[in-house]
């Protein structure tokens, strides 16, 4: 039987090899869950769902995904490199 894994997502290291604590693992999981119940993250998230949708790239596995722009826009671009700009090193977390 074929997992049911999601193809699409990420590689995470594990809260172990990052050398988390319990306490510190249990405090992150309550704060991510409180980040993503939140209004404001499920607006973002009903927007680009349906930008996806509408782009006709909604769940076909082909790689695309859409990124909101710093002026606001929203484009179609390629998943890999719209999820790793991340906003590392200070830098905008938009294209």
């Amino acid at each position: 039987m074929k997992s049911k894994k999601n193809t699409l997502a990420g590689n995470h290291l594990s809260y172990d090899k990052l050398g988390m604590s319990k306490a510190s693992i249990k405090r992150k999981l309550e704060y991510d869950k409180d980040y993503a119940d939140s209004e404001e993250r499920k607006n973002y998230r009903v927007e680009l769902n349906k930008a996806n949708r509408d782009a006709n790239t909604y769940g076909n596995k082909d790689g695309m995904d859409m990124s909101h722009t710093k002026i606001g826009g929203i484009v179609k671009e390629n998943m890999k490199s719209n999820r790793a700009r991340n906003g590392h090193n200070g830098k905008s977390t938009k294209k």
